[in-house]
């Protein structure tokens, strides 16, 4: 047993669901837009006819402001933050892409559109299923039925664009999350930033979507304490000003991320594949490093619970199913058919540590640079806002 008290899961800061998660950005937006039917939100921004939003996979507020040398473009914004609030978002639990691109594009919080984690349960099956590389595949529109805000904006003629990298176009995730209007596909990330002013521009009402993804690769890969990372970072940097100086008329552009990063030690780690107690009742481990769904065997759901209390409790928050829900960590409402991809036991890490599995995720296991929790680094991304 540890000596330090165990966390108590009820002190977790949840996600600012309805007023400052990523999930309420499109309904915002929307509002501004004139889009019937987007979902409700107390987020309030002021309205342009032409919006675009540049999601940056990886780029954490805490990361940003600790480089101003390498983005000074982006820290020059940081008070425009949040509808000038200078403050961030949050980005919404778990902190990972695959729940963070349907939060932005659903307009809904995880216990809505039911993408919770990296790799969870299929209900009444043995089996996870890893919803970032959609394995196995199941039905995209029978997994996450909600129209995404780009489909009802399309069907409200608002000219609608996702710009991005070619090999996202036929993704279940893209289909899921953000279909809607043309998707355009561009390598090249210059190219990109040109093509997103262009479809700004082209109609009196357009929303545009643009991605992405090279800093958080670097960031798992190297760390973001980094040169790969930052080197990354500054060219974040260049592409959001090219795309900010070619702003047309009437328009606002949004720079917003999906969950932000930290680096854990080889010493940090606790590996579940060597470690027979904490397997102990465990039928499937799901999740990610920081953000774990634990299903247990049928009858060993409490003593799961307990052991892992007694072995991390003090490093991670760690609840029941329901004790997760009626935190609001997934947002307000848990839908039925999410209901049973939560974990029966939900362990999000507050230390600087991570619980990994080298030989059932050893690819995940080996990244440096990891997310999925609910702390600052992790959860703070930023809303960075120019106009023209």
């Amino acid at each position: 047993m540890t000596s330090t008290a165990i966390l108590d899961p009820a002190d977790a800061p949840v996600p600012a669901y309805g007023s400052g998660a990523l999930s309420d950005l499109l309904p915002a937006l929307a509002k501004g837009l004139g889009i019937p039917d987007a979902p409700e939100t107390g987020l309030v921004l002021a309205p342009a006819d032409r919006v675009c939003v540049f999601l940056v996979d990886g780029l954490g507020w805490e990361q940003l402001r600790a480089h101003p040398a390498e983005a000074p473009f982006l820290n020059s914004l940081l008070g425009s933050s949040l509808g000038g609030s200078g403050r961030p978002m949050t980005a919404g639990f778990p902190a990972t892409t695959a729940t963070s691109l349907a939060s932005l594009g659903t307009g809904l919080p995880p216990g809505n559109h039911g993408l919770a984690g990296y790799m969870v349960r299929i209900p009444g099956e043995r089996r996870l299923m890893n919803q970032l590389r959609w394995q196995p595949h199941i039905s995209p529109r029978t997994w996450q039925p909600h129209a995404p805000v780009f489909r009802l904006a399309e069907r409200a003629g608002v000219a609608t664009f996702q710009v991005s990298s070619p090999k996202f176009e036929f993704t279940p995730l893209t289909e899921v999350a953000l279909s809607g209007g043309s998707f355009l596909g561009r390598l090249p990330g210059e190219e990109r930033m040109d093509l997103a002013a262009e479809c700004l521009a082209s109609a009196d009402r357009t929303l545009v979507y643009t991605y992405y993804s090279e800093l958080d690769g670097m960031g798992h890969r190297y760390g973001v304490d980094s040169d790969a990372w930052r080197g990354q970072l500054m060219a974040v940097d260049r592409l959001a000003q090219r795309l900010a100086e070619q702003l047309p008329p009437r328009s606002a552009l949004y720079v917003t991320a999906d969950h932000g990063m930290l680096d854990i030690a080889a010493g940090d780690r606790v590996d579940v594949d060597e470690d027979a107690e904490l397997r102990s009742g465990l039928l499937l481990l799901g999740g990610e490093g920081r953000a774990r769904h634990l299903y247990a065997h049928p009858g060993a759901e409490a003593d799961l619970l307990a052991v892992w209390r007694e072995r991390l409790g003090d490093r991670m928050w760690i609840a029941e199913r329901d004790q997760a829900i009626a935190a609001g960590w997934f947002g307000p409402v848990v839908e039925d058919r999410v209901y049973g991809r939560i974990g029966d036991v939900v362990a999000a890490a507050v230390a600087d540590m991570a619980v990994i599995a080298t030989r059932r995720e050893p690819g995940e296991s080996a990244m440096v640079g990891l997310h999925g929790s609910m702390t600052r680094a992790e959860q703070l991304v930023p809303l960075l806002e120019a106009r023209r």
